[in-house]
C-alpha cells in the first residue's frame, strides 16, 4: 500500500480557499493613544443594560439551548415574522457559511460583488463551487446588471452586501427589484445586511418588505456591529421556513452561548438606544467623508460605519503612514477601509490623510 502524505489527505478544493485576514491591531507609538480602525467594531461598549445583564452568572457546565428559542422568539417579535422564519448562528460568518453549505457543491456557481466581504470566496471555495466575482461600478456600488448577466443554469447562490463592505454604498430599492426580476426562482439570493443599522439612505432597499415578494431571498444580519457584541458571535438569518430549516441543519450545535443569547435579547429590548447610537456614528461618518472630500479625496458615499479610500497602489503606503501614528486601518490593496472611531481618532486620520495627499498627489482627486 502506498503511504499517503498529509497533503494528499486534504481536499483539492482547499487549494482555492483564501485565508481570512482579520484587521490588524494598532502599533504602539510613544505618546500616542492607539486606535484600531481596521475591523469595523463599535468603538463604544454595549449599551448599559447589556453590560449590567452580563453580570448575571450562568452555569458553564451545561450546554446552551441549541435552538436559541428565547432569542429566536425575541427576534421574530422584533422583525414581525413567525419563528420558523429565523435562524440564529455564531456570528454572521456562520450564517453565510451555512447558506453556502446548503446551496453549493462541485460544479455549481456562486456570484458575488468584488471587492466585498472576504468570507464570500472562502465559503464558496470550501464547497468546491465555481466563484464568479463581479467588479463594482465606478461609484463603488454593486454592478447588478452585470451580476444578472452572469447567471447561468449552474448558478445556485448570489451574495449581495448592502451596505457593501468595504466600499460603503447600499443597494437601492429600484436596483434591487430590477435585479430580482432577472433572477430565477431556484437561485438563492442572500442580502448581507451586517451594517444596515447605520444606513441613512432613504432610497435603500427595505429588505424585510422584499421578503414578502421573493421566496428565494434570505437576509443575514448580526449583533456584531451596531449592537457592539462582536465578541459574542451572534448572527441570524431571516427567510422562508424551508431555507431556515436547512440553515439550522448547517449551523454548529450549541454554537451560541447562553451569555451571548442573553446579551442579544437584552440589546433587542433596548433597540431604540442601539439605533440612536448607530445614527450618531452615521453622522460622524458623514462628517468624516465631507472632511476627506474637502482635502480632495474621491470618497464613495458610505452607509456603514466605515469609509473607503480607493488608493490603489498607494494603499500600503497609506497604511504605513497610519501605523506610524498608532492607527490601524484595513489595507485591501485596492484601497483602505477606515472604521469610524472616537473623534480624536478620526481627527488623527484626517491629519495623516492631509499630509499623505500633499506628499503623494497633485491637486487632482484620487
Amino acid at each position: 500500500m502506498t503511504q499517503k502524505t498529509a497533503t494528499s489527505l486534504i481536499r483539492p478544493a482547499l487549494e482555492e480557499v483564501p485565508n481570512y485576514k482579520p484587521g490588524k491591531p494598532p502599533a504602539a507609538v510613544d505618546g500616542l493613544q492607539p486606535y484600531k480602525l481596521s475591523s469595523n467594531e463599535h468603538f463604544l461598549p454595549p449599551i448599559s443594560a447589556v453590560v449590567e445583564a452580563l453580570t448575571e452568572v450562568t452555569n458553564p457546565a451545561t450546554y446552551p439551548d441549541p435552538a436559541a428559542k428565547a432569542l429566536t422568539a425575541e427576534l421574530a417579535n422584533y422583525l414581525q415574522v413567525s419563528e420558523d422564519h429565523v435562524a440564529v448562528g455564531a456570528g454572521g460568518s456562520e450564517i453565510i457559511t451555512a447558506l453556502a453549505h446548503i446551496t453549493l457543491e462541485a460544479g455549481s456557481e456562486v456570484i458575488y460583488p468584488w471587492p466585498s466581504f472576504e468570507l464570500y470566496p472562502q465559503a464558496s471555495a470550501l464547497n468546491g463551487a465555481h466563484k464568479k466575482p463581479i467588479g463594482l461600478t465606478d461609484d463603488f456600488g454593486h454592478d447588478l446588471p452585470a451580476m444578472a448577466q452572469a447567471i447561468t443554469d449552474d448558478t445556485r447562490l448570489i451574495l449581495l452586501c448592502s451596505p457593501n463592505n468595504p466600499t460603503g454604498p447600499a443597494v437601492t430599492a429600484d436596483e434591487f427589484t430590477t435585479f430580482m426580476a432577472q433572477v430565477p426562482s431556484d437561485v438563492l439570493v442572500v442580502l448581507d445586511e451586517a451594517y444596515w443599522e447605520f444606513c441613512t439612505d432613504a432610497s435603500a432597499v427595505d429588505s424585510l418588505a422584499m421578503l414578502k415578494h421573493y421566496e428565494n431571498l434570505v437576509l443575514m444580519r448580526t449583533f456584531s456591529k451596531a449592537h457592539a457584541l462582536a465578541g459574542f458571535r451572534i448572527g441570524y438569518a431571516v427567510g422562508q421556513p424551508e431555507v431556515i430549516a436547512a440553515v439550522r441543519k448547517a449551523t454548529v450545535p450549541f454554537g451560541v452561548t447562553p451569555p451571548s443569547q442573553h446579551a442579544a435579547i437584552v440589546s433587542l429590548r433596548h433597540v431604540d438606544q442601539v439605533m440612536t447610537r448607530a445614527h450618531s456614528i452615521a453622522a460622524a461618518r458623514d462628517e468624516f467623508v465631507d472632511a476627506l472630500r474637502a482635502q480632495g479625496w474621491n470618497v464613495p458615499d458610505s452607509q456603514a460605519n466605515f469609509v473607503w479610500l480607493p488608493l490603489a497602489e498607494h494603499s500600503a503606503a497609506f497604511e504605513e503612514a497610519c501605523v506610524k501614528q498608532s492607527l490601524a486601518v484595513r489595507n485591501l490593496n485596492s484601497g483602505v477601509r477606515i472604521s469610524i472611531g472616537p473623534p480624536e481618532a478620526m481627527d488623527r486620520v484626517l491629519n495623516v490623510a492631509a499630509r499623505f495627499r500633499q506628499r503623494h498627489f497633485s491637486t487632482n482627486k484620487v
